[in-house]
């Protein structure tokens, strides 16, 4: 684009042709033109050259052909959409910064008067309702004392000096009470007569004559029918009378008394005493004969059972029956601890032609020493001491494989002054009794006693290192209370009178070997756990 300064003419350097309908419209053209209005020239020369002078002569040209096209009647309808859109952001703009200006105006004004600080409403509100304040006044004014104006006119109207008290007065001859107290007076005088004649006897149609009448007139029939009922009341209670309701009760009374007399009286042999007596005297003599019979079979049987201990203790059966017995007991505390028992006297073990070792016990896969042996030698003979008894169990230990030994005498051939428990080593020595079942805790205790030496072996056999104090110390005191025990027994034994004693010391003890022989049990189980 060309800048050419001029003189100004008044001639356009081109004029304006329609484009055609029909001719299609290009997408560039170059136009060089040749400006001679100063105006024009004043105008394009205030922009420096470049894109910004060309910008603006392009912008001046579109817009002088629009106004050119609106004065022909030809509008742009995109410039118009263009404009018209552009129109309306602006106003929308403006419209938002007009109700942003509004809202923060009215915001400020309500805060003025409704801010609870320090707002006007908020303090003409506290002038209005606060004591002595403003409502209050008026309120007083209108309402409050005598020398508002509501009392003011309730005197008025109310008053002393009103109408109403005038016309209510009684100093008036013609007030309202003075006429409600004379009507009142009269219709009460007129009641007083009325009521007065009712209880008159000068006048016939009285009420008080008509009731005199009637109570005359009913009195005679009164009189005649309370005698007749009283005469019939009289007979009814009347002895002389054998159909009277007196007369028919006594009578049943002294029945019933006769009946009863007759039923408890042992004179009648069917009275309901009598057969009780029979009854009762038939039930005594069968538990009499029931009572000789059984005494008799039991003493039949004692003696029996007397004759059969008698001959088995002479015969040489008594140990295979003492023996067949322990083992019977051990199998069972065994098969409770879980270990097996077996009966070995009628085989031979290690040492041939040996059949030493009554019994056998092994312990269970539970117990921490599983797989180990225990053999039990009983003897029930006087031949047996206590060296003798330690000779005959090491030979058992031996013969049977086992790891302890536990030697069992019979309470009645022990040797005497031989304690109830006792261990030398790993041999245990006890005393038993076949008829009395309290001994059966020197059996458990020692049972007890050589699970857990056999424990104590195994380990030293494994090599750990265990503290086998508290073992050591159960064993002991486990003794000593089976040296208790075996007191209590002779004292038992000797001593009646102190029975009671005896047995709660016996009791005591029991209670204390039971409790030694769990703490025994639980160093088991420890062993059980160091093993595992």
């Amino acid at each position: 684009m060309e800048e050419h300064t001029g003189t100004h003419t008044a001639d356009a350097p081109w004029e304006h042709q329609p484009v055609a309908s029909g001719t299609p419209a290009r997408e560039e053209l170059e136009i060089h033109l040749l400006l001679r209005d100063p105006e024009l020239i004043a105008e394009v020369t205030a922009y420096p050259e470049g894109r910004v002078r060309d910008d603006f002569i392009l912008t001046a040209l579109r817009i002088g052909i629009m106004a050119l096209r609106q004065a022909e009647g030809q509008i742009d309808s995109q410039a118009v959409r263009h404009e018209g859109e552009r129109l309306l952001q602006d106003m929308e703009n403006h419209l938002d910064a007009h109700r942003r200006q509004v809202t923060e105006q009215i915001a400020a004004s309500l805060k003025q008067y409704f801010d609870p600080q320090d707002g006007r409403f908020p303090e003409r509100l506290e002038r209005l309702l606060r004591k002595d304040g403003e409502l209050e006044q008026v309120l007083r004014s209108q309402v409050g004392d005598q020398n508002s104006v509501l009392a003011k006119t309730l005197g008025d109207y109310l008053g002393e000096s009103s109408p109403l008290a005038r016309m209510l007065g009684s100093d008036a001859p013609d007030s309202f009470l003075n006429g409600m107290t004379q009507t009142l007076e009269k219709a009460l005088n007129e009641d007083r007569e009325r009521i007065l004649q009712e209880f008159s006897l000068n006048n016939s149609d009285s009420a008080l004559n008509r009731l005199v009448r009637e109570l005359k007139e009913n009195h005679g029939k009164l009189t005649s029918n309370l005698q007749d009922s009283i005469k019939e009341v009289v007979s009814e209670f009347s002895l002389d009378n054998e159909n009277s309701a007196l007369s028919r009760l006594v009578n049943r009374v002294e029945n019933a008394q006769k009946r009863i007399s007759a039923e408890f009286s042992l004179d009648t042999g069917d009275s309901a005493l009598a057969r009780m007596k029979k009854e009762l005297l038939e039930v005594l003599e069968q538990h009499r004969k029931d009572a000789t019979v059984f005494q008799q079979e039991v003493r039949s049987a004692l003696a029996e059972m007397n004759a059969r201990k008698e001959e088995a203790a002479r015969s040489t059966t008594h140990g295979n029956l003492f023996e067949a017995e322990l083992f019977r007991v051990l199998r069972d505390m065994s098969h409770k601890a879980g270990d097996l028992a077996s009966a070995t006297g009628n085989t031979t073990g290690q040492i041939r032609n040996c059949k030493v070792g009554d019994v056998v016990i092994e312990l269970g896969p539970e117990h921490v020493a599983a797989g180990s042996r225990i053999v039990i030698e009983a003897k029930d003979s006087a031949s047996y001491d206590l060296p003798k008894a330690r000779e005959e169990i090491d030979i058992a230990r031996k013969n049977r494989n086992a790891e302890i030994g536990i030697f069992i005498f019979s309470r009645h051939t022990a040797p005497e002054g031989l304690e109830s428990l006792a261990r030398y080593g790993n041999d245990i020595f006890t005393l038993w009794d076949v008829d009395d079942s309290t001994t059966d805790v020197f059996l458990q205790a020692s049972l007890s006693m050589a699970r857990a030496l056999c424990s104590r072996s195994s380990a030293e056999k494994a090599h750990q290192q265990v503290d086998f104090g508290q073992i050591d110390r159960s064993i002991r005191d486990i003794e000593k209370q089976i040296k208790g025990l075996a007191d209590i027994t002779r004292l038992c034994e000797t001593i009646r009178n102190n029975s009671g004693k005896i047995l709660d010391r016996a009791r005591i003890i029991s209670e204390n070997l039971a409790a030694r022989v769990e703490v025994l049990d639980r160093a088991v189980d420890d062993l059980k756990n160091l093993d595992g």
